[in-house]
């Protein structure tokens, strides 16, 4: 772990320079943005790792960020590393990000015991080292790939309700988005399916797990909420109705995934029949 009060201005800097806010580079470091506020107000150290990730996609040293000697000033007073180690041309989003989409990827056609880090580094066309030094362990990968596909998630929801014509139609969205038609949809049910396992058997993940599930069940609660108030749903418990409603959502995304793809009953257009009937019986007002 690596502390210093310079480290956290510089790392300041590398955040206003990349022009975004803190909580988008927290998204491109994959890094949980509570853990970036704690590490820049002093209350929490910058893992080496992080600080790795900072460096890659600031596109700074990594030397500069830890205050290594060897840095000069320009004509504009910005600090810069007099010898910047040379770079090749960044992948889009940066090197980490790669990494953790490429850990992704091959987790949902493999699963997870069956990723080496040599299959990681050869999709990414770079080292092994080149992988431990964003992620030193298997347990940083996991925790970085449920990190970036619950960021995903929830850009992709945000996006799809945003031209909602009401509440009833915001649900019926949120529904649509979970049915796994097309080959991402399928993708991702396959990388939840392998880290729910892997959440049953890890604390740090079980953790990440039971917050994500808390807020897609909070942003469930809150359309029903908002129907029963607009007189669109019939007056429910909504934090009652989301849960039940997620997890019929997620038994019936299991069976669409277990089967054939023309298996009878098990199709995501029954899926999707089932949900809406469910919506329908049990919280749209007639």
């Amino acid at each position: 772990m690596v502390y210093d009060p310079e480290v956290a201005d510089r790392v300041r800097k590398v955040i206003a320079d990349a022009g975004v806010t803190q909580r988008e580079f927290a998204r491109r470091i994959v890094m949980d943005p509570s853990k970036l506020s704690r590490s820049l107000g002093g209350t929490r150290r910058f893992t080496a790792a992080e600080l790795a990730r900072i460096a890659d996609t600031g596109g700074v040293d990594a030397g500069w960020l830890l205050g290594a000697a060897g840095v000069r000033d320009d004509a504009a007073g910005t600090a810069e590393p007099a010898a910047r180690r040379e770079r090749a041309v960044a992948p889009e989003g940066g090197r980490p990000l790669q990494i953790v989409r490429e850990t992704v990827r091959l987790i949902a056609e493999r699963g997870f015991h069956a990723v080496r880090v040599q299959d990681i580094a050869a999709a990414c066309d770079t080292s092994t080292a080149a992988i431990h030094y964003h992620f030193p362990g298997r347990d940083d990968l996991l925790e970085a790939a449920v990190r970036w596909c619950m960021d995903e998630d929830t850009a992709r929801r945000a996006a799809r309700v945003a031209d909602a014509a009401d509440t009833a139609d915001e649900l019926r969205q949120l529904i649509e988005l979970q049915i796994p038609r097309t080959p991402q949809q399928r993708w991702q049910w396959l990388v939840w399916l392998d880290l729910w396992a892997e959440a049953a058997r890890s604390t740090a993940m079980g953790r990440l797990h039971a917050d994500y599930y808390r807020q897609w069940r909070t942003t469930v609660a809150d359309v029903i909420r908002r129907g029963i108030a607009e007189g669109v749903f019939r007056l429910a418990d909504p934090e009652a109705a989301a849960l039940r409603l997620t997890a019929l959502i997620d038994g019936l995304a299991t069976q669409v995934l277990a089967s054939a793809p023309d298996a009878p009953g098990a199709g995501p257009d029954d899926m999707h029949e089932s949900l809406i009937a469910y919506v329908d019986a049990t919280l749209t007002a007639h």
